[in-house]
């Protein structure tokens, strides 16, 4: 069966699903005084989604079927019959049991494991796309870390949270015939980016990690990398909890994990439950906070920290009114820097006051997957940030589909236009948005359902309730040009007099205003306390699968599941200013952040290192790169930051700062004696050599790190560092790139001759203010060009 196939299911009418609920010639009808919201239960509790929408209705309906006036048990399962909390929590209605939908009593209705049986029975497709989508897979993530370890080397993903196979062709499932041949043929050509199969990530033994201590790197993967996926509920910590499947978006909790409905049964002082009983979807439900993507997306690229302007910070200032530090949030503390436009409360003028949500801009597509494997984000996100402002010189409809989204390849030239309806899928459960003059396209083909055009301009429609007006570029270009300011000059200059800016770059390379830098990534794992574990998530999960597959059950919590080994991870220093840039996987300049620089040690069962401030090489990043020196395995990775400001990067903070063009903080000149052990005490002034006969290192050496975390490239253009791991087209910029975008040091070619007879006939009276100093500057060009 292809997907197509899976395409015609999509497209049957709610109504009809709705009734396969109800053929079931057994049922009965409830009766008075019985169900779920009796005064003894859970009365009080909020209706899932408004009482007005007919998906409530239609789900009362179907419950009097099953002796539920409520409802409650066309997703939760139980025994509605009982008034004892026991008996109620188990097992179903008989009527249930040969009818589509619960097999069990489920407390998370939207487990991913057992989401067929209740979400899947009306929102036919999504279940099977979500569980091959990277929420659920992290093939992308594993790929990556395993690489930085050594573990593994190469593009290719065929790892992750459990085994699973692809068998229902190449064709995505439920999108447009643009999206399914655009991708169809992406497949073809990047087959290591789009696997057709996934084995489990392996759980090697003690004796497997001591033998071959870079296999420490699966153990730290499982347990420290992998609770962020919707196999599982994940940390049960201050702004940590959430739910499963569907439910860990569309169920919020929280920060602090209480519930604040009118269920006297759910205790309102116990850490661990949802805010209220109301699924949050789109603008007919209330959107899905930007808060409840934050509980997962707050390490690795932290994206959703950063889009709430939070950067991680080891201090925990300043105090409250008591006098104590802030709470851990995610399991860390924070410095405010500055949020994404699109967050802001204010996003311009003429908008409606409170920020876009992460959905506003992030399709369903996005976030669910589209029915095949993705082993990374860049393969799996459809939308380009041209997809609504355009360029200066083009509308979105008049740029062609592949646009932003080369990967080295070149775009057609025939305009993509608009869509004159939406997706089957975004009609049957979207919000009904008037089409104006046709939906928005992404840059592979899909209708944007909450993006329209009306004349050459653009509104997105937010799942909020707001309305905003998107700058078009090429309308403002021409407000740029009849309206002469500092700020409209440089955008004229940077978008549209350097036109290799809008080919070749990201347009976050110069919006992103700042980006999360976690330099050094420091793990240990210690075998020697046998008593020392810690949770296996991918374990967990695929336990948590097991069980819902063979017996159709599911755990109130998560099954226990711990391996060996006293795991402890630490970071050599941080920063949030003047990211990096280098190339991306789709061949544009891209900001870059350290992803994962890995340098580990390893101590065995009998205490004695069987690795000590290890750093692999990457030789496959020294191929791609063309050179003989083999680059470190420590990722810089490539990153659409999530900090847009309507400000840009200035010039000089690209062209004349090294750090920008990879050569390290002020151009790599500190912290490359960090090769030897550092002690400090007291010294021979001649020998050098520590006066105490007992002395401890202060500072243990990396024998392979003579440069600073920050540099990914030599002056030479000598590729130190990997430079993403997910595509052969990422990589720092070479030497001739370097050198084309440098300007460090051009002051000095004028301010050399002050003094002289030549400097005192341009001289000016009094000190030039930057304004006047481009003045002159642009004076001396008119005058060289027309002498």
């Amino acid at each position: 069966m292809i997907k197509r196939t899976l395409n015609s299911i999509v497209l049957i009418p709610f109504a009809f699903l709705l009734g396969l609920f109800l053929m079931n010639p057994s049922i009965c009808g409830a009766s008075r005084g019985s169900g779920c919201t009796t005064k003894d239960c859970h009365a009080g509790i909020m209706d899932i989604v408004p009482g007005k929408l007919p998906m409530m209705a239609l789900i009362q309906q179907n419950g009097l079927r099953h002796g539920d006036m409520d409802g409650c048990v066309v997703c939760h399962g139980g025994n509605p019959s009982t008034r004892k909390k026991e008996k109620a929590h188990q097992g179903i209605p008989e009527s249930l049991q040969s009818a589509p939908g619960p097999k069990n009593f489920y407390p998370d209705p939207g487990d991913i494991w057992i989401a067929k049986n209740t979400c899947g029975i009306c929102h036919a497709g999504y279940v099977e796309r979500a569980q091959k989508s990277l929420m659920n897979t992290e093939a992308g993530k594993i790929q990556g870390n395993l690489n930085t370890w050594g573990t593994e080397q190469g593009y290719r993903v065929h790892l992750g949270n459990h085994e699973m196979g692809d068998d229902d062709g190449p064709v995505p499932s439920g999108m447009s015939l643009a999206y399914e041949t655009y991708m169809t043929e992406m497949k073809k050509g990047f087959p290591d980016q789009f696997p057709d199969h996934l084995n489990r990530l392996p759980s090697p033994s003690i004796e497997e990690v001591e033998a071959n201590p870079s296999l420490a790197a699966l153990v730290y993967q499982r347990r420290e990398c992998q609770r962020c996926h919707i196999g599982v509920r994940g940390r049960n910590a201050r702004g940590d909890f959430r739910g499963k499947g569907c439910s860990a978006c569309h169920m919020p909790y929280g920060n602090e994990g209480l519930y604040q409905g009118k269920d006297k049964s759910i205790p309102k002082d116990e850490p661990g439950h949802i805010l209220r009983h109301r699924i949050a979807g789109n603008r007919k439900t209330g959107g899905i906070p930007v808060a409840t993507c934050n509980t997962c997306h707050n390490r690795g690229k932290r994206i959703g920290v950063s889009f709430s302007g939070l950067m991680e910070s080891p201090f925990a200032g300043p105090f409250d009114d008591k006098g104590a530090p802030q709470p851990k949030l995610h399991g860390k503390t924070y410095t405010q820097v500055s949020e994404d436009l699109h967050h802001r409360r204010q996003s311009r003028d003429g908008n409606p006051e409170g920020g876009l949500l992460c959905q506003d801009c992030h399709t369903s597509l996005d976030v669910h997957g589209d029915g095949n494997f993705q082993g990374t984000t860049l393969a799996q996100v459809e939308i380009e940030c041209t997809d609504c402002h355009g360029t200066p010189t083009a509308y979105p409809w008049d740029l062609p589909l592949g646009h932003g989204d080369e990967f080295g390849r070149k775009p057609s030239v025939t305009a993509r236009g608009t869509a004159d309806t939406r997706l089957m899928s975004s009609q049957q459960f979207g919000f009904d948005y008037a089409p104006g003059d046709g939906y928005i396209l992404s840059a592979r083909g899909n209708p944007l359902g909450n993006v329209v055009k009306i004349g050459n301009g653009i509104i997105v429609h937010s799942a909020t309730g707001r309305d905003y007006r998107v700058p078009v570029l090429k309308n403002q270009s021409a407000v740029w040009k009849t309206e002469e300011t500092p700020a409209n000059t440089a955008a004229t200059v940077a978008m549209a007099g350097v036109s290799r800016h809008m080919e070749r770059m990201e347009c976050y390379a110069c919006h992103g205003s700042w980006a999360p830098q976690c330099y050094g990534c420091h793990v240990s794992l210690d075998y020697t306390d046998p008593k020392a574990t810690g949770t296996d998530w991918v374990a967990v999960s695929n336990r948590e699968k097991e069980l819902a597959e063979s017996s159709n059950d599911h755990p109130v919590r998560e099954v226990d599941a711990k391996t060996p080994g006293d795991i402890r991870e630490m970071n050599g220093y941080m920063r949030w200013e003047t990211p990096v840039l280098g190339i991306n996987g789709e061949g544009r300049v891209s900001p870059l952040i350290p992803g994962c620089q890995v340098v580990y040690t390893l101590i065995g069962s009998n205490g004695t290192p069987r690795a000590h401030n290890m750093v692999p090489e990457n030789p496959v990043e020294a191929s791609a790169a063309g050179q003989s020196h083999i680059p470190l395995a420590m990722d810089m990775a490539p990153v659409q930051p999530h900090t847009a400001s309507p400000k840009a990067r200035s010039c000089e903070s690209c062209h004349n700062t090294p750090k920008t063009l990879g050569l390290g903080i002020n151009g790599g000149q500190f912290k490359t004696t960090g090769t030897r052990d550092l002690v400090v005490d007291l010294h021979s002034p001649d020998t050098l050599t520590p006066l105490p006969k007992t002395v401890r290192v202060q500072i243990p050496g990396i024998p392979a790190m003579p440069f600073d975390w920050s540099a990914v490239s030599a002056p030479d253009g000598t590729q130190l560092a990997t430079v993403g791991t997910h595509w052969p087209l990422s990589r720092a910029f070479n030497r001739e790139e370097q050198q084309r975008i440098s300007r460090t040091g051009l002051c000095i070619g004028c301010h050399r001759y002050q003094g002289s007879r030549a400097w005192e006939k341009l001289d000016k009276e009094g000190t030039l203010d930057n304004a006047a100093h481009s003045r002159l500057m642009g004076e001396l060009l008119k005058k060289s060009a027309h002498p």
